[in-house]
């Protein structure tokens, strides 16, 4: 069995050029929990004006009803000031990010990766002391669109790091999907003999150049049981050029499901949640599933409809 860490209310909306209503944003989550989803990123606590899309955070997980036993609503969050925010809100699951390469880093959070780490550690500590639970990400770490091979030893010492400060889960993620499978093996590889153990890592890939899909089944023959996914392949990253949306959920889904691995997660919910997306963004998306699954269902009302013409005139 995988874990599907669905980030589409935050890293899938970040990067949309319109700002989806509050109340959209929460019928959404509302479709991802009835799908079966049990981890969902529902929006950060970055300045707003850095991240306008998602500037009603707040107001977000104030009208989401309390989460089903079982269900864990995650913010994410960039620094003190962020967390008190978050804290305000009731946030039980946080998660924390920096990138694995100096110059995402700065442009992305206009830190030194010396500084980021310093600034985490008091996010991350007071977050333990308060009984939250965190998650880290690191970015770039299967490449970087400003420097490009990025130094898989250095990763591994930054994710020993975070690790050591209180994130119990450490996702890597392929910001601009340079990644390939070999790749994610060997990196994989190399954090569990560094000591920090496979089922502590998520693996958090976007689809630019079609290899997602490819490096969650090298994640999973890894050992990684934990994938990031956002509905219908929505997202980007604001600050990295060039980067395509995340791994569509639909798709991993029916992907492992289809190898008989099982997910929890209703297959068909999951899509008609793609299909509903699409129509509150108003234009089609990247991922396959949601539109096979919204072809099939067309076919099959013409067939019904086609029957019930034949039966009429019968």
């Amino acid at each position: 069995m995988i874990r599907v860490y669905e980030v589409t209310p935050r890293d899938g909306l970040q990067n949309e050029a319109v700002v989806v209503p509050t109340e959209a944003k929460v019928a959404l989550v509302n479709r991802l929990v009835a799908a079966g989803y049990t981890d969902i990123e529902v929006t950060s606590f970055v300045r707003p004006s850095w991240i306008p899309q998602l500037a009603d955070g707040p107001d977000v997980l104030r009208q989401l009803p309390r989460a089903p036993e079982g269900v864990r609503y995650w913010a994410l969050i960039p620094n003190r000031r962020g967390l008190e925010r978050a804290l305000d809100t009731g946030v039980e699951h946080i998660a924390t990010f920096m990138s694995a390469s100096e110059t995402h880093n700065r442009k992305n959070l206009n830190r030194t990766r010396r500084e980021s780490l310093s600034n985490l550690e008091a996010v991350i500590g007071e977050a333990v002391a308060e009984g939250l639970t965190v998650r880290a990400y690191l970015s770039t770490v299967f490449g970087c669109p400003y420097e490009g091979t990025v130094d898989p030893a250095a990763t591994v010492e930054l994710a020993a790091t975070l690790r050591s400060m209180g994130a119990t889960e450490i996702a890597l993620g392929d910001t601009t999907g340079m990644g390939n499978p070999a790749q994610v093996q060997r990196i994989v590889a190399m954090m569990t003999e560094a000591g920090i153990p496979v089922s502590e890592l998520a693996l958090h890939m976007h689809d630019t150049r079609g290899t997602a899909l490819a490096n969650y089944l090298a994640g999973y023959q890894a050992g990684i049981r934990v994938f990031d996914g956002s509905t219908a392949g929505v997202g980007g990253c604001p600050y990295a050029p060039g980067a395509a949306g995340n791994a569509a959920s639909e798709d991993l889904i029916h992907m492992f499901e289809a190898m008989g691995i099982t997910t929890n997660v209703d297959l068909d919910a999951a899509a008609e949640t793609g299909v509903y997306l699409a129509r509150v963004l108003g234009r089609e998306l990247a991922g396959r599933y949601h539109r096979y699954h919204l072809g099939a269902a067309s076919r099959k009302a013409d067939k019904a409809a086609r029957a019930a013409r034949k039966a009429a005139t019968a």
